[in-house]
């Protein structure tokens, strides 16, 4: 009777065999919007697909992530290709995806907007970032395709405007899978070349966003960046904007246009030549004109027609500064000999001994004025001095029984102890 009954592993293997078979399950075109969206370490993509009635899960394998040109996010409606399969661990069916594209705008667009939007918050675009192109550069190296209009022109304008700049052509794919990795490997090479390049055009002529492509990836953009040789951008017509024509040090609308930007003018430049001549012609004169009347103006001066008289005023200053030293010596002599005389006449020099004796006879005053003050004088009257600790002792409150005290006369002292 058990033998009707199967395992839940081969009901689903059944039905995981009959979806796989299903010719009309091999290649399914979804759309609906992305949720729970999850993306490994290890690059592959988890998702829910869903609509406003139902959802399935979905499995993006690494090896499929690589080729979509935007990060799927929450929210994001998509149109999706793939495979419906069972996943026998759960028993749910799911989508294992091929391709992507987001629903109602162009992928590469959004892969633009969203390398842009990166590449920006870097601080690539920034102006000063940027270094000015060379007025008149010696040489100039060409990344672009070998054959086609683009080298043509570029080559054409510049020998057109300015003969004298050599022109070095760095041949790359500019087109297609490969083209991103080649014109990258270009500029490296124009980075080394022996002949140190003035200025660098990258660039191709028009074509769709597909043909301009290589431009927009972000391994071209970061060595445009990175190169130190003056940069400019010349990709596709005037409308077209790449993400190289941003990091670019200048952009150049079409292929023709760089090569305008690149190199001045000959006739131009001539111009420019005879208007500098005239102007260092004027400035010239004028400034000969102007030596030249302020030579005439130091000729004129006094000092160059009677020069003797600068002698004559400087003589007479010298003889009346020597009839002035001559009067302050005089009188600074006359003053120092009245000086010394009233010394020589004074009172001390005349009679010292009155002075000594006079301030003998003071001292001998004052001395036996603080005589009768003296202690001693006291003490001889039959007083004494008492002490304890070596501190006078002024009254009998001081002292009490069995204190040691010092006690004074005129002619000694004695040590006691109070009873």
């Amino acid at each position: 009777m058990n033998d009707k009954y199967i395992t839940v592993s081969q009901l689903t293997r059944y039905i995981k065999y009959k979806i796989d078979n299903d010719i009309n399950l091999n290649e399914v075109f979804l759309k609906g919007e992305i949720s729970n969206f999850k993306a490994h370490s290890r690059g592959h993509f988890y998702f829910t697909l869903k609509d406003e009635k139902s959802r399935i899960n979905a499995i993006m394998f690494a090896s499929n992530t690589k080729k979509i040109k935007f990060i799927p996010q929450d929210g994001m409606k998509v149109l999706v290709t793939g495979k419906i399969s069972v996943y026998e661990a759960t028993g749910g069916y799911q989508i294992y995806v091929n391709d992507m594209l987001e629903d109602g705008v162009g992928n590469l667009y959004i892969a633009f907007e969203q390398l842009k939007e990166k590449l920006e918050k870097e601080g690539l675009f920034r102006e000063e970032h940027k270094v000015r192109i060379p007025k008149i550069p010696k040489r100039i190296g060409v990344i672009t395709a070998p054959t086609g209009a683009a080298i043509k022109d570029i080559i054409s304008t510049i020998k057109r405007r300015w003969p004298l700049t050599e022109v070095y052509l760095f041949p790359s794919l500019v087109q297609g899978d490969a083209a991103a990795e080649d014109i990258v490997k270009q500029i490296k090479r124009a980075e080394e070349f022996n002949l140190k390049l003035d200025t660098l055009i990258v660039g191709r002529g028009g074509g769709s966003i597909e043909d301009l492509w290589p431009f927009n990836e972000e391994i071209v953009a970061r060595a445009i960046y990175n190169c130190p040789i003056p940069t400019i951008s010349a990709v596709g017509h005037e409308i077209d904007y790449t993400i190289a024509d941003f990091v670019a040090d200048l952009r150049a609308p079409t292929p023709t246009g760089a090569a305008e930007m690149a190199v001045p003018q000959l006739s131009d430049m001539k111009n420019y030549l005879r208007q500098v001549n005239i102007r260092l012609n004027n400035t010239i004169n004028n400034l000969i004109k102007t030596d030249k009347r302020r030579l005439s103006d130091i000729l004129n001066r006094n000092i160059f027609k009677n020069p003797i008289n600068i002698y004559q005023t400087k003589e007479l200053q010298f003889d009346s500064l020597i009839e002035r030293l001559k009067f302050s010596l005089t009188s600074l002599i006359n003053i120092k000999e009245k000086e010394l005389i009233k010394i020589k006449n004074s009172y001390i020099l005349k009679r010292p001994l009155d002075i000594i004796e006079k301030k003998g006879n003071k001292y001998l005053q004052i001395v036996s004025k603080l005589e009768p003050l003296s202690p001693l004088k006291t003490l001889q009257r039959g007083y004494t001095l008492t002490k304890k600790n070596n501190k006078v002792i002024n009254s009998s409150k001081d002292l009490k029984s069995k204190d040691k005290i010092e006690i004074k006369f005129y002619d000694g002292e004695i040590n006691a102890e109070i009873l």
